[in-house]
C-alpha cells in the first residue's frame, strides 16, 4: 500500500524521525511519501534508509519542497 506523510516545516532531524515513527508501522514492500521543506533530508532519509535495509525509489525537488519515495524493507 502507498502512505502519505507531511514533514513540511520541520528542522532536522525531526523529518526522519517522523519517517521512522511511520515506516515501524508499516509493512515490507509498502511505500511511503514524504514531503519536505528541509533541504537536508535529501542527504539524511536516504542514509537513514540505507541504514535500516528501507530503499528510495524516488526523490522528487519542485517548489521549495522535496518529496521522497521511500520503499519499506525487512526489520
Amino acid at each position: 500500500m502507498k502512505y502519505e506523510l507531511d514533514a513540511r516545516r520541520l528542522l532536522c532531524p525531526m523529518p526522519v524521525i517522523r519517517t521512522q515513527n511511520r515506516v515501524e508501522e508499516l509493512a515490507p514492500g509498502d511505500t511511503l511519501e514524504v514531503v519536505c521543506t528541509d533541504p537536508g533530508v535529501v542527504n539524511d532519509i536516504p542514509a537513514w534508509c540505507r541504514i535500516n535495509g528501507h530503499r528510495v525509489l524516488e526523490t522528487r525537488e519542485a517548489s521549495g519542497e522535496i518529496t521522497l519515495l521511500i520503499e519499506v524493507g525487512e526489520a
